[in-house]
């Protein structure tokens, strides 16, 4: 590549990422003053010009989740993927714009969903092997009730999170997230020994953490209905990703 094509191409990239932070900021403006379709359509446009955002995708998703826009919101991913089928971070949004829907469909609706966003978080992991892609994936897995024999794989992907923290990572406050899922994974294969280990690890590095303690106030029994109660399909899972880019400020 000539350095007069390398300069077009940054130059290039550049007007790309200016565009998509005007659209950005547009959104934002519009999401302040009420007009939540206009913003879609403003978060649609940044995504075009940026597709590997994962700030941009989120604030999108929870716009969608205001406006009950969900099969939008999954229409626009198909397309954004399969245009940009390099895009990492876009496979994470339409895995997590599944998850949105999950709450207002019916029982086997939500299980098709479920199954969904996981193929597209192993999308993700197949176009780049990430912290959190691991722990997303993994910790999706742990919803399912036991009966479909998944918790071993989200307890192998969590595994590997976890040990790419510890092995040199700079620490950030969203790896505590690990310790707890990690944990919850032995408690759903019974090996409550094994949670309450991992619990306090999490503690070590992140003294006096609300979920880590309310998980060790607790019996076996105690521990199993927390963990059934916190991953009821019914509720909607927290898949606001702003911890991330917030984390990446400090």
């Amino acid at each position: 590549m000539t350095l007069r094509l390398v300069v077009a191409v940054a130059l290039c990239a550049g007007a790309l990422m200016a565009d998509a932070r005007a659209d950005y900021q547009q959104a934002q403006a519009e999401m302040r003053a009420g007009k939540v379709e206009a913003a879609l359509e403003s978060f649609e446009n940044a995504l075009r010009a940026e597709p590997d955002s994962i700030r941009y995708g989120s604030e999108y998703r929870q716009a969608v989740i205001q406006a009950e826009a969900y099969d939008r919101c999954l229409a626009f991913f198909a397309e954004l993927t399969t245009v940009h089928p390099d895009a990492a971070n876009a496979f994470l949004n339409y895995g997590m714009a599944y998850v949105d829907k999950i709450p207002s469909a019916g029982s086997i609706s939500q299980v098709l969903l479920a199954n969904t966003a996981i193929g597209y978080f192993s999308k993700l992991l197949e176009v780049r092997t990430t912290w959190l892609g691991l722990y997303t994936r993994g910790r999706s897995h742990l919803f399912w009730p036991k009966v479909f024999n998944r918790t071993h794989l989200g307890v192998a992907d969590l595994e590997q999170a976890y040990e790419m923290q510890q092995a040199g990572m700079k620490k950030r406050s969203l790896h505590v997230r690990v310790f707890e899922a990690l944990g919850d994974g032995y408690a759903k294969t019974d090996d409550f020994e094994k949670a309450r280990s991992i619990w306090k690890k999490g503690l070590l590095d992140f003294p006096g953490h609300q979920g880590l303690e309310e998980r060790l106030a607790l019996d076996d029994e105690a521990v199993a209905a927390y963990i059934f109660d916190l991953m009821d399909p019914n509720k909607r899972a927290d898949t606001d990703l702003s911890s991330v880019w917030a984390d990446e400020a400090e």
